[in-house]
């Protein structure tokens, strides 16, 4: 399933949505070589990613592998760094349009700089759920999807009833359907949930959007405007003037 868009207006413009967006695309283009570089790549992960065996000291054993990064790899600034890194155009893609989907109308909840903060706190307790969850892995982690999967248990809290048009597909049964968000993205809890007890979890740091989407759901209260709460739920259109700071704050 894949969300498309959502019927929920925002009344701010999206000012650290798209920054977030561009500062990944960015990153992925000028660090990263824009994945037409091995060695940009993997010096990439190694440098800015979140190696857990690196971080912990675990192991698998006396003859685990170091994996690409060597013994040791990553340092405890890719706990903040890996948030901006990305594995392929895909992996980019894919990422930025869930935060397009979900974060334009959390950053205008929250106002712009409490939406920021809660992004970055929300990416550390993501990345600090996949050192738990795989504390002996010497596979580099990064990806934005785990502040992501904090800005989406946000938009659950704070928008369970907004409809979600989403795209489902199996084998030749397609159809898009517009679900509340609260199922939706319920749903999308689960399939991270079991799908992390598969064997390998498939390369996807499944802890890190469990963790994620948890600390987001138990943040946002803590950190939505509730004017901007009050008014967008009450269907009030907010002129800039009657907003605290202006929706900076």
């Amino acid at each position: 399933m894949f969300p498309l868009r959502d019927d929920n207006p925002t009344e701010l413009f999206p000012l650290f949505t798209l920054g977030l967006m561009a500062a990944c695309m960015g990153i992925w283009i000028g660090v990263q070589g824009g994945g037409f570089s091995d060695g940009a790549l993997v010096d990439s992960f190694c440098r800015y990613g979140v190696v857990p065996a690196g971080l912990t000291g675990a192991s698998t054993g006396p003859e685990a592998s170091p994996g690409m990064c060597g013994s040791g790899g990553g340092n405890w600034g890719g706990v903040f760094t890996s948030m901006f890194l990305h594995g392929s155009w895909l992996h980019l893609v894919g990422n930025l349009w869930f935060l397009w989907i979900f974060g334009n109308n959390v950053e205008d909840s929250m106002g712009r700089l409490r939406f920021l903060a809660f992004y970055v706190v929300t990416g550390l307790v993501a990345a600090a759920a996949h050192i738990l969850f795989e504390p002996a892995s010497t596979v580099p982690m990064v990806g934005a999807s785990g502040a992501i999967s904090g800005v989406m248990g946000a938009y659950m809290v704070l928008y369970p009833r907004a409809r979600v048009h989403t795209l489902f597909f199996l084998f030749f049964f397609v159809r898009v359907v517009a679900l509340p968000a609260w199922l939706l993205l319920a749903l999308w809890l689960l399939i991270q949930v079991v799908s992390s007890g598969g064997a390998g979890a498939g390369g996807v740091a499944y802890g890190a959007h469990i963790g994620g989407f948890l600390a987001g759901v138990v943040l946002v209260k803590a950190l939505a405007n509730p004017k901007l709460v009050g008014a967008k739920r009450g269907g009030v259109v907010l002129s800039r003037s009657q907003i605290d700071h202006g929706g900076w704050w």
